[in-house]
């Protein structure tokens, strides 16, 4: 009797609290106004980072070249909001795989959902230590990379190598005269002079890093790759020597991968780039590729970051340039006018805080491509704490309103890469493209909210002085629930009365330790992180606080 007794005061008091306190607005356009924010804290770890929003669980997904738990190449994280990630066990590859072709460098996976056959496909870049001369014609080639391609039915993967060999795909560049054949071993001085370099014999096959796939909305399916500099040594006629170089180079896809069921079948290269720059008579495997962007086809000073590298490092560095990291997207201007191709890419080293992003517009998948006078649209801001910004990848908030560029940055110029969210908006009309990135407090990405906390306990029953616990799971308006661990967000709790009792939160689980019988009500309220420091209560609709109440009972 005096438990039901003490239940019936719960109840009493339940009604008796501010209505706001007691039961959240969670519904309706009204519930999807709210006063959450985020912002870049630099906490998670993260490099080149290619996100995807995923309907089914309506969570967004970073893969990323770094993050991975021992025996396991690249990390995984999740996100209700692109601000608070969660990191996966494990990570996309297992090192063990039976089919595993390459030995290191695993960099930059992208994965790609089919909808129709329920596939994840991740294309990531490795390099090989054995059968290069069969990919490369020399055994000692320096930097032996290629593209493979791993399958799964969860974006948590793990996911599996469909073969045990990266893309059959062996771009050759006829026209280089490969100058590395007659450089020293340490392979970081050329030759003093364009005739001197041009004594060195044609030809060299690429390596590639880098996959970005673009699906067209014509069908047709192209996969944009970086060149490594490693065996580009291009002849620059204003400084008047060579300088190493990465490009950004397209090749198309046949369907036949991406419309199989079974996810066994392997990426081809459409049938008009097999063996295009094999010469007459010649029976070696030699395939062509489509220039997108190079600094000799379009120059911006401010790629020139690490020209002078040889001289200033002793010897030690080479004179390089990159364009690498590219993410391809299309808009229409609207009232009939052609669709705009933009293409974004990073410059300069990742490892240097001149790490930056460009972007180009083109008129077509192919180009001619255009890079923008307005380059870099990302780059380092001392003033806010942010260092070599670059190679992200582009994704729109849960209701496509907005779009978002996220990439990896580093908080200090010593500090590991982290996982940056900066706001993407583009001007079709204009081939304008802008990227605000901030590490204040922003708004929440449309579409997120409105948001619900649940308790997993109707009600906490139980004997004074011994603690009654009950786990809270706060969720978006797709069902994505935040890890309230990630000091972005998490849960406050108060009695009410406040004698009644102690509350101990950690995490999501909140527990209540009753100082005397009768009842109470344990009300759970959502909180958010603010930039310059200490949380506040999240409030959505006409201002209710996202919150949950429990009756607690004790004897």
């Amino acid at each position: 009797m005096k438990r039901l007794l003490a239940f019936i005061a719960a109840l009493v008091l339940l009604g008796a609290m501010p209505a706001a306190a007691a039961q959240s607005d969670n519904g309706g356009a009204a519930g999807k106004r709210t006063n959450a924010t985020w912002f870049n804290d630099a906490k998670t770890p993260g490099a080149d980072p290619y996100v995807r929003f995923d309907e089914a669980s309506g969570y967004y997904y970073a893969y990323s070249t770094e993050g991975a738990d021992d025996g396991y190449h690249f990390g995984i994280y999740r996100s209700p909001d692109l601000a608070t990630w969660e990191h996966l066990p494990g990570g996309a590859l297992r090192a063990d795989d039976a089919k595993n072709w390459a030995h290191d460098w695993y960099w930059a996976p992208e994965v790609y959902f089919n909808a129709k056959t329920g596939l994840y496909f991740l294309f990531y870049a490795g390099r090989m230590n054995t059968r290069v001369a069969e990919n490369f014609k020399y055994a000692d080639f320096e930097e032996p990379s290629k593209v493979g391609v791993a399958v799964s039915r969860s974006p948590a993967g793990p996911f599996r190598d469909i073969a045990a060999e990266p893309i059959d795909y062996f771009p050759y560049d006829p026209a280089y005269h490969d100058v590395n054949l007659i450089m020293d071993k340490a392979q970081k001085k050329p030759p003093p002079t364009l005739a001197a370099g041009e004594k060195a014999p044609l030809g060299t096959y690429i390596p590639f890093i880098d996959p970005n796939v673009f699906f067209d909305d014509d069908g047709r399916v192209y996969l944009y790759f970086s060149r490594n500099a490693y065996r580009n040594w291009v002849w620059d006629t204003d400084l008047g020597k060579y300088v190493e170089e990465s490009n950004i180079y397209a090749v198309e896809l046949t369907a036949d991968w991406w419309n199989d069921p079974t996810g066994r079948t392997m990426p081809a290269i459409g049938p008009r780039y097999r063996n295009a720059n094999r010469a007459p008579g010649e029976d070696a495997r030699k395939d062509g590729f489509t220039p997108i962007l190079s600094y000799a086809g379009d120059q911006q000073p401010w790629e020139n970051a690490h020209v002078d590298d040889y001289a200033k490092s002793g010897g030690q560095k080479k004179d390089r340039r990159w364009a690498e990291g590219s993410t391809t997207f299309k808009t229409y201007p609207g009232h009939g006018k052609k669709p705009v191709y933009y293409l974004t890419y990073s410059a300069n080293n990742f490892e240097n805080e001149f790490y930056g992003v460009g972007y180009a517009v083109a008129d077509s998948p192919l180009g001619p491509w255009k890079k923008s006078a307005a380059n870099p649209v990302l780059s380092q801001d001392p003033a806010k704490g942010r260092y070599s910004t670059g190679h992200g990848s582009v994704v729109a908030s849960p209701d496509g309103r907005a779009q978002y560029y996220v990439h990896h940055g580093r908080p200090s110029t010593v500090d590991d890469r982290k996982i940056y969210t900066s706001l993407l908006s583009v001007d079709p009309a204009a081939k304008g493209l802008a990227i605000s990135a901030s590490t204040a407090d922003e708004p929440m990405p449309s579409g997120v909210a409105p948001f619900e906390v649940r308790a997993d306990r109707r009600a906490l029953i139980g004997p004074q002085g011994r603690p009654a616990a009950t786990s809270v799971t706060v969720t978006t308006a797709d069902g994505a629930a935040f890890d309230l661990a990630n000091p972005l967000n998490r849960v406050a709790a108060r009695l009410w009365p406040p004698s009644a009792g102690t509350v101990q939160v950690t995490g999501s689980r909140i527990a209540v330790t009753p100082s005397k019988p009768g009842a109470a009500v344990l009300t759970v309220t959502y909180q958010r992180a603010r930039a310059a420091g200490g949380c506040f209560d999240v409030t959505q609709g006409r201002g209710h606080p996202v919150a949950v109440s429990v009756p607690v009972i004790a004897w």
